[in-house]
């Protein structure tokens, strides 16, 4: 599988990301936001980070940059489109998933190893995975507060687009930055653009605290 992870001013988790798609087996190249061109990739990934300092809204100024003209048109083909953190963040302001993500409740940024909970597992990205499987992924974020109106949040569950929650240690949702329904990632209604808060490429070796990381993005492999 060929990766092309997308570099935006002020991303900063790009290398880490490449890094856990080789580790997996994937050729990974890096595609700088003024480019116009995917390489034939048949995974895109928006990495985490501060895109543009975060200014305005984080991903807001990101997603006028020159790629990603080519990033929605591979998206609305079909392509597999995986947004991590900001990454998220750029893909509902580019309205290719539902929703808006805000300031965390607390006002702070959270930065530590998160549980999380399989939903829903209808899909390449957590294909590998179990409905109830618990996780643990490192989170960073000051604004991962995901909204969405009740109508479209129901359409969402009709359609199994809810993937990932926040839990505890034996899977009982929590609270974590006030998003709804404690939702950690999304997917779109067919099933080709993934978003989600967590950090899955921080979690690929034991020495690093786990690798729970792999179980998820080794669906895109497999």
């Amino acid at each position: 599988m060929k990766v092309s992870v997308v570099v935006f001013p002020g991303t900063n988790c790009d290398r880490d990301t490449k890094w856990a798609f080789e580790k997996i087996g994937a050729k990974v190249e890096f595609i700088w936001h003024n480019e116009r061109d995917l390489k034939n990739a048949d995974l895109v990934v928006l990495p985490g980070g501060f895109s543009y300092g975060d200014y305005l809204r984080s991903g807001s100024i990101a997603r006028f940059s020159p790629i990603m003209k080519k990033v929605i048109n591979f998206a609305n083909k079909g392509g597999y489109l995986l947004g991590i953190c900001n990454g998220f963040q750029v893909l509902v302001e580019s309205h290719l998933l539902p929703g808006a993500l805000t300031r965390n409740t607390s006002l702070h940024f959270i930065s530590k190893f998160q549980h999380i909970k399989v939903i829903n597992n209808n899909n390449k990205f957590l294909s590998q995975l179990n409905i109830g499987d618990i996780l643990n992924i490192p989170i960073a974020h000051a604004e991962g507060n995901y909204k969405v109106d009740k109508e479209t949040l129901k359409e969402m569950y009709d359609n199994e687009q809810v993937i990932l929650k926040y839990c505890d240690e034996n899977g009982n949702e929590i609270d974590v930055n006030g998003s709804d329904d404690n939702i950690a990632g999304i997917c779109n209604k067919n099933k080709n653009v993934f978003g989600l808060m967590p950090h899955p490429e921080r979690a690929m070796e034991s020495i690093l605290g786990g690798v729970d990381g792999v179980k998820m993005l080794q669906g895109f492999i497999k």
